[in-house]
């Protein structure tokens, strides 16, 4: 199972992306002015509360080195990513935290509710 599946219950769709161009809100919903947050940015560039952790889920999917690790899950508050439960070791959560870090607007990555063993 993907890390997107399992934690979102959602399939990448074919316009899926790690770090997309966001869309433009309607002038209806907002004044010109406004955008879209980069860690609120959903996976095909709308607004999405879970945006920034969904698309590190997907990031974790199309790393070849990260097989879904079951007992981990992803998260975010504000622009910090958050990492909970257990990994195998701490090489895993190091390349985790590694792709987290470069998905567009993460500022960091909390790992204090992760494991290793």
């Amino acid at each position: 199972m993907s890390w997107l599946k399992r934690l979102f219950g959602m399939e990448k769709t074919e316009n899926a992306q790690v770090n997309p161009t966001p869309q433009p809100i309607p002038q209806s919903a907002a004044t010109a002015t406004q955008s879209i947050p980069p860690e609120r940015l959903g996976l095909n560039g709308e607004y999405d509360q879970s945006g920034l952790a969904k698309r590190v889920a997907l990031a974790f999917d199309q790393d070849t080195q990260l097989d879904d690790v079951d007992t981990l899950w992803v998260a975010q508050t504000s622009s910090t990513v958050v990492l909970k439960g257990k990994v195998p070791s701490q090489d895993i959560l190091n390349k985790m935290i590694s792709v987290a870090r470069s998905v567009n607007g993460a500022t960091g990555v909390n790992t204090d509710q992760v494991t290793i063993g």
